[in-house]
């Protein structure tokens, strides 16, 4: 079995981890800082909920004209750039007295970019390892994001009440910028994996080839229902405990980076095909018990529990790449990365509306129950697909 010191040893390997881990802390940083900045000016978990992840919803519009980009880019300039963007877009944000309108736009525009940008990254990454060290690989980076959101989530919460939420912003800008400028001088040129110039015609075209097979497409349902559903009730962190939203996003990242180093280093590749039906019931049913309202330390418990049921997004993750051709391999994970994005918009706004209706504590748990119900759904499916030989299925079902 690889090991991560392993992964390391791959060259450009290092590079795209550390853009990463850059900017994964300035999204934590930036989306606790608009959260609060969004709620104390308005009161509203819904708007509190949308600021901080609606840029998802703006990845169904990449998702459906867009990512054929993801194939079609450099992969260097492309990263570099769209870390650019995001710096620019978050200074922006820190502007005193910016609508909320404007706010808005600004946060659907930043996810327009990042619904390319995940595609261009994890193509990257699966063009830079070996096939049998993706799944390792996909846990690093993981990992890496589990650990800046603890990071950024706790040193957050301390710069929200220390410097402001716009000051808090303008330090995630700078963050990002430092992204650019690794991804920049640390990345090596390469071109695009696929020929042809990005359009919304090849965007659609390959997107129903990677939908024409039933099995690719449980999995895609099944990366995207369960996961973005407890999204939303991580999204109402901030209403549910305003004081301590920072320790309870900080306890689900620390969560998700267990699950994510556990599933990705240490389980052996005969039980990998079991288990993301159990994770994903993991990922939900600590939630359910929000319903009776729990106090701080028994509510930082169940979210840390819950957030190792993450991992079943690397097994199945895993099972996407063996089914998908490798010329399709930046828009097949750039497609799981924008819908997933955009079903946790969805879940946001849904658990936002559900919690203005109820309360906080009723919405969180209605949505794991759904979250619950899907993978019930789902599961039967997976196991029949699960049978199947290993290897590319037909690009047409």
């Amino acid at each position: 079995m690889l090991t991560y010191r392993e992964v390391f040893r791959v060259p450009q390997f290092g590079p795209l981890f550390a853009t990463g881990a850059l900017q994964g802390a300035a999204s934590t940083t930036s989306g606790l800082a608009l959260g609060t900045l969004v709620y104390t000016a308005t009161g509203s978990p819904l708007l509190a909920a949308l600021s901080m992840f609606g840029s998802s919803l703006a990845q169904l519009i990449g998702a459906a004209l867009l990512m054929s980009a993801a194939d079609r880019l450099p992969p260097r300039g492309a990263l570099s750039g769209a870390a650019l963007a995001f710096g620019i877009g978050t200074a922006v944000l820190a502007v005193p007295g910016l609508p909320l309108p404007a706010v808005f736009a600004v946060v659907l525009g930043e996810g327009l970019v990042a619904a390319v940008i995940g595609g261009v990254r994890y193509g990257l990454l699966n063009e830079i390892l070996p096939k049998d060290a993706f799944l390792l690989g996909r846990s690093v980076l993981n990992v890496c994001s589990g650990t800046m959101q603890i990071c950024g989530y706790a040193v957050g919460g301390v710069l929200v009440a220390v410097l402001s939420p716009r000051g808090t912003l303008l330090i995630a800008a700078v963050l990002y910028l430092a992204g650019a400028a690794t991804a920049r001088f640390g990345l090596a040129r390469r071109p695009p994996r696929a020929t042809g110039r990005p359009s919304v015609g090849e965007t659609w075209r390959t997107n129903k080839v990677l939908l024409s097979s039933a099995p690719r497409r449980r999995v895609y349902l099944t990366l995207w229902l369960p996961n973005g559903l407890i999204v939303g009730c991580e999204s109402l962190f901030v209403p549910y405990m305003p004081d301590h939203a920072g320790l309870l996003f900080a306890f689900a990242a620390l969560g998700m980076l267990i699950g994510d180093t556990v599933t990705g280093r240490f389980i052996p590749l005969r039980w990998r095909g079991q288990l993301a039906t159990p994770l994903l019931l993991l990922l939900a049913a600590p939630y359910v018990m929000f319903a009776f309202r729990p106090a701080l330390p028994l509510a930082l418990a169940l979210a840390a529990l819950a957030s190792a049921g993450f991992s079943a997004s690397l097994l199945l993750q895993e099972r996407l790449m063996a089914m998908t051709p490798d010329a399709m391999t930046g828009q097949a994970l750039g497609l799981h990365s924008s819908g997933m994005l955009a079903m946790q918009g969805v879940a946001a706004a849904l658990a936002g509306t559900l919690a203005q209706q109820t309360s906080t504590a009723t919405a969180i748990a209605l949505m794991a129950a759904a979250s619950v119900a899907v993978t019930a759904a789902l599961a039967p499916g997976l196991r029949r697909d699960r049978g199947a030989p290993a290897g590319h299925v037909p690009v047409e079902a």
